[in-house]
């Protein structure tokens, strides 16, 4: 049964979200008891020596509403006190990224 509660606790649903230099991952998971929450992390490549770094939150679904107003407050108060400007990151399959040792400007 120990192989059968492991499957039990993989994800349910994954969001891959790529924004630059950084990826976000959300993703749903099932407790044992099937309640579910999510776990958000942020990947990003070390410059040195080229390792993912990741860091996780997990954000229970008690929580998601004062998470939810708490981030739209956050952001809010960034947008009202300095420019904000999105970026866009489209999938482009023509375009190869140059690798230069020295040039870590974007």
């Amino acid at each position: 049964m120990g192989e059968y509660d492991n499957k039990e606790r993989e994800e349910v649903y994954s969001k891959k979200v790529r924004a630059g230099k950084r990826t976000y991952f959300f993703d749903v998971k099932a407790t044992r008891s099937n309640d579910y929450y999510v776990t958000i992390t942020e990947s990003k490549k070390r410059l040195e020596d080229g390792a993912f770094i990741k860091h996780k939150i997990f954000l229970y679904k008690e929580d998601f509403e004062k998470f939810a107003e708490g981030l739209t407050e956050t952001v809010d108060y960034i947008k009202a006190h300095q420019e904000v400007v999105e970026k866009r990151y489209e999938y482009n399959p023509d375009f190869v990224a140059e690798k230069s040792d020295d040039d870590f400007s974007y």
